[in-house]
């Protein structure tokens, strides 16, 4: 039977982690403390090590680097509920082989643990470097799946192809992967393929000799040789004309680019990263992106969700954005709790860059020194539900006759809705699902051990839907 170590203070997750381990033939250790499980290594030997980072006693992944290097075979999974890409990237500094911020999927840990316990060389890459200054704002669950792809290709040169909505920030993650990564101390360069006129774009990205066209009065490097030794990011690569990306794929597959009206071939060291917010499918199928040139792109493929499903962090953006304006001599503002809900209920097509220049509009207009609700009413107008949601049937009529039947408390609103919205989708589920937990947490797509948490909070028995099924 093999040992693992579990260093985590809190109660409920250490019990659920710890049963889930147990049925699979592994014999748990649990200790809340640095001091205990420096005390616990020293005495006995662990296949697996789990280590939450914010601990009793300090912070579990600062001091790693003694576990480290006494016990370099010795896998470790490091759990966190500081969900910043500066955690991800701390976690991959200290060689962890596995990186899952709360609440993460009892099932996908289990399997890691499993694969750590079997495998002791599989790990993550490490980072040289890491700090503050991290270039994504955001603990959201949806900006989780983000950080971690960010972290598995920060030590490789795989191709990078990232999928988002316009203003979602795919530059924002391009960036963090080159300042991250090992080709940090190579250029960055940025090529907007829409912002090109299709009879350039060729030469932009590789170059001409003197007199290759008209116009052409000198050689001219392009964006591939301009980027030798680092990064070259590739935004909108779903406008490219279709000549362009045929080119594009015999240098990515050849490593090799001809500067047009050249003859010389020139040997490339480039790591690509690709954007798009166009759905390239349906393209592929009316011919107007070549398939294998979408398949050599998304060998990585990282997809950023729009704001309006990440509404957890717009309050961490806003401040953010309040911070990024005093640095460009607009006045320093702070924002009221009122202000926030009403950023929080606006459906922001234009996703973070959309609210990036709302935060900066707000301040050059507000009179006093917090922007407050009657602010931001001012500027986006009182109506802050989609259009969608105006209808005599769906969601925003429901919520105001509850609000009008129930009227909770003020300062109880959010989590009393909540509640009440939760109970019948959740019976719901385990109704389709004959009470099976799991099912159901995979139709609502969430984590297990969340739906387990909230039924016991909600004080729903999924053994009577068991019994009704």
């Amino acid at each position: 039977m093999k040992e693992i170590l579990l260093v985590e203070d809190d109660t409920s997750i250490a019990t659920v982690v710890t049963a889930a381990l147990d049925e699979e033939g592994f014999a748990v250790t649990h200790c809340t403390s640095i001091e205990c499980r420096d005390a616990k290594l020293a005495s006995q030997s662990f296949a697996v090590m789990l280590t939450d980072v914010m601990l009793e006693d300090g912070d579990g992944i600062e001091t790693l680097a003694p576990v480290r290097e006494r016990y370099p075979e010795m896998p470790v999974i490091i759990l966190s509920a500081q969900n910043t890409l500066d955690t991800a990237v701390r976690a991959t500094d200290t060689g962890a082989f596995e990186y899952f911020p709360k609440p993460f999927d009892l099932d996908e840990l289990v399997r890691a643990v499993i694969q750590a316990a079997g495998s002791r060389s599989d790990q993550m890459p490490d980072i040289s470097e890491a700090g503050d200054g991290l270039p994504l704002v955001g603990r959201s669950q949806a900006m989780q799946g983000v950080y971690r792809m960010i972290t598995r290709v920060l030590r490789n040169d795989l191709t990078v192809l990232i999928l988002g909505e316009s203003g979602t920030g795919k530059e924002l993650v391009a960036e963090a992967i080159h300042q991250l990564g090992h080709r940090k101390s190579g250029p960055f360069v940025a090529v907007n393929a829409a912002a090109i006129p299709a009879d350039l774009i060729e030469s932009e990205l590789f170059g001409h000799e003197k007199g290759a066209f008209t116009g052409a009065i000198a050689q001219s490097i392009g964006k591939f040789e301009q980027a030798n030794g680092g990064t070259l990011f590739l935004d909108e690569i779903g406008d490219m004309p279709i000549e362009a990306q045929t080119r594009l794929l015999r240098a990515l597959q050849s490593g090799r680019i001809r500067r047009v009206g050249g003859r010389q071939e020139i040997d490339i060291d480039v790591r690509i990263v690709a954007a798009t917010n166009r759905d390239l499918k349906p393209m592929i199928a009316s011919g107007r992106f070549r398939e294998d040139l979408f398949y050599r792109l998304a060998v990585v493929p990282v997809e950023l969700p729009p704001l309006r499903e990440r509404r957890d962090d717009i309050e961490a953006l806003a401040k953010h954005f309040l911070k990024l304006a005093t640095l460009e001599g607009l006045p320093q503002r702070q924002i009221s709790s009122g202000a926030l809900e009403m950023l929080e209920q606006q459906p922001w097509p234009g996703n973070v860059r959309e609210l990036r220049n709302m935060m900066y509009r707000l301040i050059l207009l507000a009179r006093d020194d917090v922007i407050d609700r009657d602010g931001v009413v001012e500027v986006v107008g009182a109506n802050t539900a989609p259009a969608n949601e105006t209808d005599d049937e769906g969601i925003a009529p429901a919520l105001r006759k509850w609000l009008t039947r129930e009227n909770p408390p003020s300062g109880t609103i959010y989590h009393s809705a909540q509640a009440a919205f939760e109970r019948p989708l959740f019976e719901w589920a385990l109704r389709e699902t004959g009470g099976n937990q799991l099912k159901a947490s995979r139709i609502l797509g969430i984590n297990r051990n969340t739906l387990r948490k909230r039924l016991v909070d909600l004080s729903i028995d999924p053994e009577t839907f068991a019994q009704n099924s």
